[in-house]
């Protein structure tokens, strides 16, 4: 009996052994990969583990509460900026749905701002009193050859009366004089009074110039009967007496092909204690994909951008100025590809490094150089190596600001272009004769880099793309800190999120880095599914942010001038090695000019750390700052933040 018992029982356990052996076949892999997902979850929480290479933490906002960040900001509150517009998403432009949130970090809690117009693809920039300026946005939607129903495109408007401008609404009728073709115009356009013309050495009158002013314009009707091919004039429907005579209409191919996005001229200041935004005066030019950068005397350049037909901007380069709230032109010619990486360098010349985001003829304004906007020259940098790969490249001023030291971060081919470069290029703006070399190579090619700047004097790097807008499942879920004094990559824990076209990070008070945005073509490797906006933040902490103990700081002033010194409060001020003050970041299309770290000489006295702020006002300017201090561990306080008048 108990022999049969035995083996009636040894037969159970082999049928058993079998079934599971059998279904550990079957599910192996989700078996496997359920075990090693458990593990990484693990090892990635232990205390050492984040200590060594930081920690990712994913920010999901309620359902009501998110949007698709397209521009982020940090603003001197603490709290955030995150501004959408439209959000590229034309049945938002078409419902004017127009979006901002500020989120404050600390206290998880969330805001919505109404927004005045659709800033989707503005420019920004920090201004000295603490608000943001904002500028340009989005006037109309691209539309791609085949979706373009109605042939259209630019109409100069000519007035050769030297007495009077003329003002043509939107809905104005042109007809050809040979075609006989009608065309409408969108919007409104006013063409300046003729200019009377005298020889500069007898005085003699030889003719009026006419005022030229351009409009879109569009056929009545739908379809390819409609198009034109070869230029001629117009006569403007609804004019009288001699108005019919000097104001006509004159335009090249006027037909079906694909149109750009169209730019707007609009301008705020965004006030980050009444959290709302302010209309000024708006640019002479329209802009769509402009850099706007922060020049010594606290003027700002504005740049680049397509205008309101949807062409790039040949050059009309203006300058804000703060005091007058008003634009003017530099006088100075220089066309730039869109979004370019424009920095301010410490002899008050502005160092382009060839950086861009995206519009532009590919071999016009891409060289990198230095410019002066005074004189326009333009003195080329040799050295850049995959210089045809530099569209959605990032360009970061490596710490500390005043060695003048830049690095460019990947890139891509120009457009839709499956070209992208693994390489990091150097360059020192302080060597007798800058020259980019290479500095150590990424894993991958990668488009769309994130880089931020840290308190301990580190650059992050992370996130991106292999090829345009992410194609065929490419997102890089990876991340470096590199070091300056060695010119060396260090892995770092891997995001969680991947992040290419439409994203950016910045740097918070406490340390942590912000990420937002990004912007797949496709949601699948064959390339077959639409792609879904990330519409969730995340956060990187640094290994500092889980040592032991990090340096605090307090009490000082809220203002330090140039040349000038702050005394604050740290129980471990005599271990602090480094003081840094960092530019809060406004950053949009892996594009962020604003951000850069600046030591500060210091002495210490028992808890007292006496501070001094550089007096070249091209290298600090004028603004709101977070005020670093770092211990002989590299450990970085919480930000103070400082306001340099």
């Amino acid at each position: 009996m108990k022999d049969r018992a035995g083996r009636r029982r040894a037969r159970r356990i082999a049928i058993g052994t079998t079934v599971v052996l059998a279904l550990a076949g079957m599910n192996g892999p989700w078996l496997y990969r359920f075990g090693s997902e458990k593990y990484h979850q693990y090892k990635i929480s232990r205390p050492e583990y984040k200590a060594a290479n930081g920690q990712w933490e994913i920010i999901e906002f309620p359902e009501e509460y998110r949007q698709n960040t397209i521009h982020a900001a940090l603003l001197h509150t603490g709290k955030v900026l995150l501004v959408a517009g439209s959000g590229n998403n034309e049945d938002n432009f078409d419902a004017k749905k127009y979006d901002t949130r500020v989120w404050d970090p600390v206290k998880g809690t969330i805001k919505k701002v109404p927004t005045p117009t659709d800033l989707f693809c503005t420019g920004h920039t920090q201004l000295a009193n603490g608000n943001l300026l904002i500028a340009g946005g989005t006037k109309r939607y691209e539309k791609l050859k085949g979706d373009v129903t109605k042939a259209g495109g630019l109409m100069v408007v000519h007035n050769e009366n030297p007495h009077k401008p003329m003002t043509l609404p939107a809905g104005t009728k042109f007809t050809g004089k040979s075609n006989g073709k009608t065309f409408v115009s969108k919007d409104p356009v006013l063409v300046p009074r003729a200019k009377k013309v005298y020889d500069p050495v007898t005085g003699e009158y030889l003719r009026n110039d006419p005022g030229r002013g351009r409009v879109y314009v569009e056929a009545q009707k739908s379809g390819p009967r409609y198009q034109t091919g070869a230029q001629d004039n117009y006569r403007v429907q609804g004019l009288n007496g001699v108005d019919t005579r000097n104001t006509y209409g004159m335009a090249e191919k006027l037909a079906l092909d694909k149109k750009d996005f169209q730019g707007i001229r609009d301008t705020y200041e965004f006030d980050p204690v009444a959290e709302r935004y302010i209309k000024i005066d708006p640019m002479n030019e329209a802009r769509w994909y402009p850099t706007l950068t922060t020049l010594g005397d606290g003027k700002i350049l504005g740049v680049s951008g397509l205008n309101d037909i949807g062409q790039l901007n040949p050059g009309k380069n203006e300058v804000f100025d703060p005091k007058t709230k008003k634009w003017t032109y530099t006088g100075t010619l220089r066309q730039f590809p869109t979004y370019p990486a424009l920095f301010l360098m410490q002899n008050g010349k502005i160092f382009f490094s060839g950086s861009n985001s995206g519009y532009g003829p590919a071999e016009v304004g891409r060289d990198p150089g230095i410019w002066d906007v005074r004189t326009n020259d333009f003195t080329k940098v040799p050295g850049l190596s995959d210089a045809d790969q530099m569209e959605t490249s990032a360009t970061v001023l490596l710490p500390p600001a005043q060695n003048e030291t830049y690095m460019v971060v990947g890139g891509g081919g120009v457009g839709e272009s499956t070209k992208s470069s693994n390489k990091t290029r150097i360059i020192d703006l302080k060597a007798d004769k800058p020259r980019y070399v290479d500095g150590p190579t990424l894993e991958k090619g990668t488009r769309y880099p994130q880089t931020s700047i840290l308190p301990d004097d580190t650059v992050l790097v992370s996130g991106g793309a292999q090829d345009y807008r992410g194609r065929g499942d490419s997102n890089i879920l990876q991340a470096r800190l590199y070091h300056p004094e060695s010119s060396t990559f260090e892995r770092v824990a891997d995001p969680l999120v991947g992040r290419n076209y439409h994203s950016g990070s910045i740097l918070l008070p406490d340390g942590s880095v912000m990420f937002f945005g990004s912007d797949s073509l496709y949601a699948d490797k064959a390339n077959t599914k639409p792609g879904k906006f990330e519409q969730r933040i995340e956060i990187y902490r640094p290994p500092y942010m889980f040592r032991d103990s990090r340096p605090s700081l307090s009490g000082g002033p809220q203002t330090i001038a140039r040349g000038g010194s702050g005394t604050f409060t740290s129980p471990q001020a005599s271990s602090i090695e480094k003081v840094r003050l960092i530019r809060p970041s406004a950053s949009t299309h892996v594009t962020d000019v604003d951000q850069r770290s600046i030591a500060l000489d210091f002495t210490t006295s028992g808890d007292k750390i006496t501070v001094t702020v550089p007096k070249n006002r091209n290298l600090v300017q004028s603004g709101w700052y977070m005020l670093f201090v770092d211990d002989e561990q590299g450990t970085p306080s919480e930000a103070q933040w400082v306001r340099v008048p």
